[in-house]
């Protein structure tokens, strides 16, 4: 094995390192000169590529239309909805000047006070105003909605504490935001979007989530409801991977946006936004790979199969080039990304620690032996399993082996996730079991004090009230009262 690979920390050892060595070892992102910000790099950014085409083409269907707002926001907006600016007043970088100049005694630049903005600006940490003072000129009538926009872009939320692609400054992500005639339809939106998320995620990231709305503490700030996705990390630990919102009327309201009904009456209109970002690429990571490297679900992988020859000599290396040509574009048609690897540059045993390190979920081998007995050595990256098998009807076995384990590497997320789903009723048990992580079913009475209660002493919150387990009134584990329903509790990112 590649000494890079040696390297890795093991997850036993420390998962936090484990997955900073592996988003740097991959060439995932690297940091950036930018306190919390990262570079993402091609092979990151190619992963990230194969999600938002995924996603764009999901939204679209439900009627979504992709549009773009200023990065810039001015002061005042931030203050029209009261709960949104508390919300993310101290994760605001404000730009106040305009111009900079050259220093007093030429030896470096200062901002020029001369060149004060009259009113400051926000850099988006979510972009509900703008949009919201925008819609005002879109919308006038009852026959303008439902008006469904998209954005990809980019956000900046001023990060104390930040990892790659988990919780960073600045990063990328895709913001939805929809305005309706009804309550009914606004609420039915943002509870589609959520589905629309979970879909994604099992589907395509092979990643298990539970699907639930958040206590009121944990909703999104000027929301009535906040819907989300949970998934369940390899350390136990939760990370929230996508939210939908019903914001009612608030953001209407703020802003002044009205239309006229089916009876010529103005009435405010109802809203949601619902987002996902590049904590997706984290998720995948944390979610799947292991000591090696990554394991890539095949829909994501930027290169679903690696072809890599050895030879002795060009004749050899042009025979076995000649031979895997028609493999090689026989998977081309069937729309399977392919890199044939015939470069002299590094030895075979590199390659392939390189490829596993950078979880190519299916590597092919041919050499002289292979070449005479019309062979290849197959190998899949999720169990590290190789074979070798004949070229006849090689391509329709690999487009099978692809499919088969995009569902494996899911089945064994969700029995992960499954034998880590506990039922607790005890508080003392509760606080001794969640130092191992996993999520915790537990009875809670709808109050503050007892959501506040647990997260200061177990450092674990209210990660949803779950949709799909079967709901019983009990009691709650901490304050005896009586409870309606089960929610999940979980430590997380």
């Amino acid at each position: 094995m590649a000494k890079e690979l040696k390297e890795l920390t093991k997850r036993a050892e420390n998962y936090s390192q484990w997955y900073n060595d592996l988003i740097v070892k991959a060439d995932l992102a690297e940091q950036s000169a930018v306190r919390g910000c990262m570079v993402i790099k091609p092979y990151g950014y190619a992963i990230w590529e194969k999600m938002q085409q995924q996603l764009d083409k999901m939204f679209k269907e439900t009627g979504a239309q992709n549009a773009y707002f200023p990065l810039l926001i001015p002061k005042s907006f931030m203050s029209r909805e009261a709960e949104h600016v508390e919300g993310f007043a101290k994760e605001c970088a404000v730009v106040t000047h305009y111009r900079l100049r050259t220093n007093s005694d030429k030896t470096g630049i200062e901002v020029d006070p001369a060149a004060k903005l009259e009113e400051e600006l926000i850099i988006r940490p979510t972009s509900e105003t703008i949009i919201w003072n925008t819609y005002k000129n879109w919308i006038q009538s009852y026959r303008d909605l439902p008006l469904l926009c998209n954005q990809w872009c980019n956000v900046m939320r001023w990060e104390m504490r930040t990892r790659p692609f988990l919780r960073t400054s600045e990063f990328l992500w895709q913001e939805g935001h929809t305005a309706h005639a009804t309550r009914e339809e606004a609420e039915e939106e943002a509870k589609t979007m959520l589905k629309v998320y979970a879909k994604f995620a099992e589907e395509w990231m092979a990643v298990p989530v539970v699907q639930g709305v958040k206590s009121e503490t944990e909703r999104f700030a000027g929301a009535l409801d906040t819907y989300t996705i949970e998934a369940m990390m390899q350390d136990g630990k939760a990370l929230q991977s996508g939210t939908s919102h019903f914001l009612g009327q608030n953001f209407a309201k703020a802003f002044d946006v009205t239309f006229l009904n089916k009876e010529n009456k103005p009435e405010y209109v109802w809203a949601t936004s619902w987002g996902v970002s590049t904590r997706l690429v984290g998720a995948l990571i944390m979610t799947h790979s292991d000591d090696n490297g990554l394991v890539l679900p095949p829909r994501l992988a930027p290169i679903q199969v690696v072809i890599i020859p050895i030879h002795k000599g060009e004749e050899q290396l042009q025979a076995i080039t000649e031979k895997l040509q028609p493999v090689i574009n026989g998977l081309k048609d069937k729309g399977i990304t392919v890199k044939y690897d015939d470069a002299d540059n590094k030895r075979p045993g590199f390659k392939f620690a390189d490829y596993e390190l950078k979880g190519v979920p299916v590597r092919l081998v041919m050499g002289g032996r292979d070449l005479e007995n019309g062979t290849l050595e197959i190998m899949r990256r999720d169990t590290l399993e190789k074979e070798t098998v004949s070229m006849e009807g090689i391509v329709e076995k690999i487009e099978k082996l692809l499919e088969e384990m995009q569902k494996n590497i899911f089945e064994k997320a969700k029995k992960f996730r499954d034998e880590h789903v506990h039922e607790c009723n005890s508080y003392e048990e509760f606080k001794e079991k969640i130092k191992d992580g996993g999520f915790f079913l537990c009875h809670w009475d709808g109050t503050e004090e007892t959501e506040a209660k647990i997260k200061e002493e177990t450092q674990a919150t209210i990660r949803c009230v779950p949709f799909g387990y079967e709901q019983t009134e009990g009691v709650d584990m901490v304050s005896g009262k009586p409870a309606k329903h089960r929610v999940i509790i979980a430590r997380s990112y």
